[in-house]
């Protein structure tokens, strides 16, 4: 059964076989991909959720119900750890170890290794395999990785389940205290959303904000035939490294700009801001925001208002993918500086003023990439 909630409305009985089936039909499959790899010559061990080839753990099937496939590429690996730079000195946070090969490096090149596995089959499999070649820095917590507290931590591995990238990258992003780096691998659309650049089909609201707290470069791509069993997707491993410090803006605000912008990404900014919800929900926090503070509101419409401010910058005949990260602080201050907010829970909010505030839920949403429509180039 692929889905608890699908399990919940059905008989005890049936729900069970259905959910033996399943396991049935996984195992099989993972028999006749190990029988393939023999005549290869090559190992077909994977680490379940975790990443590596070779080492134990072969006769642990993979759970589909937690997005589990088997990374069977060693190189890939070694990338992974390459990217890690791990010290003698760290604290390795590792999500999803699987049956333990990528974690079997760690240990050996870490001070100490916490590992968060949702499988409690995997669990076992990892501590054996640790504890049988004599180690004993290793924690495992059994644990949903987005409900465990997470430890202090120097690097972050992780072969996630597709799922849950984005929330994990919110919480990744906002934990503190911050680490050295994280090498992840995710969904191959959703790591190119992550490392767009100024310009690119990709480019928006999710890289826009990641590059708010760290930078993203990719590592390798890997391929869908690289698992066992394969998804139904391309993988990419990026490599995040916190800035230091952050940059400091108001992030409902900063949000708040970057929805208008990117909700039709290539129309030009005139176009998304003279759209007449987008001048009503301006119009509502200016009068909010003149109340608040007690300015006298201005008789001219928002419309001219929005208007002059775009011309000032030049920007009301640019499209929103071709805009960088610097121009759109500069827009959002100028915003603020006439008394228009993107947020009416906030009083002239400016940049730098409130880092210490708690991050939106939904600041790395991934929403699709946006609008591409190609329909949207003409105004």
């Amino acid at each position: 059964c692929s889905s608890d909630l699908f399990c919940r409305i059905l008989p005890a009985s049936l729900a069970l076989e259905l959910q033996q089936c399943a396991m049935a039909k996984v195992k099989k499959q993972n028999l006749k991909n190990k029988g393939k790899a023999s005549k290869g010559g090559k190992s077909s061990a994977g680490a379940g959720a975790g990443a590596g080839a070779g080492g134990g753990g072969a006769g642990v099937p993979t759970n589909k119900k937690f997005g589990q496939h088997l990374l069977r590429n060693p190189g890939i690996v070694d990338k992974i750890l390459a990217a890690a730079d791990m010290k003698p000195t760290d604290t390795a946070f590792e999500i999803g170890p699987g049956t333990g090969n990528l974690t079997m490096k760690l240990v050996e090149g870490c001070k100490k290794v916490i590992a968060c596995e949702i499988d409690p089959r995997m669990a076992a499999e990892v501590r054996k395999r640790v504890a049988g070649a004599g180690r004993n820095n290793l924690e495992v917590k059994e644990n949903d990785v987005l409900r465990e507290k997470w430890p202090i931590f120097d690097i972050c591995v992780a072969n996630l389940p597709y799922q849950i990238s984005s929330p994990f990258t919110f919480k990744l992003l906002a934990h503190r205290p911050s680490f050295r780096c994280a090498v992840l691998m995710f969904q191959k659309e959703f790591a190119e959303r992550l490392i767009a650049k100024v310009g690119e089909s990709q480019y928006g609201r999710l890289a826009l904000n990641t590059s708010l707290f760290v930078k993203v470069s990719c590592v390798c791509k890997v391929g869908r035939m690289n698992f066992t069993p394969p998804p139904e997707v391309d993988s990419m491993v990026v490599k995040v490294v916190p800035r230091d410090p952050p940059i400091e803006v108001d992030f409902r605000e900063w949000d708040g700009l970057m929805r208008i912008c990117f909700g039709r990404k290539r129309k030009t900014l005139r176009s998304s801001f003279c759209m007449t919800y987008t001048l009503k929900l301006l119009e509502d926090n200016y009068a909010t925001w003149c109340a608040l503070t007690g300015n006298k509101p201005e008789k001219r419409a928002m419309k001219d208002k929005v208007i002059e401010v775009l011309s000032k910058l030049k920007l009301a005949d640019q499209r929103a993918i071709k805009i960088d990260l610097d121009t759109y602080f500069k827009l959002l201050l100028e915003f603020n500086k006439r008394g228009i907010h993107f947020t009416n829970m906030t009083v002239g909010a400016k940049i730098g003023d409130s880092t210490d505030k708690a991050l939106p839920d939904e600041l790395f949403m991934d929403e699709g990439g946006d609008d591409d429509g190609d329909n949207d180039m003409d105004d």
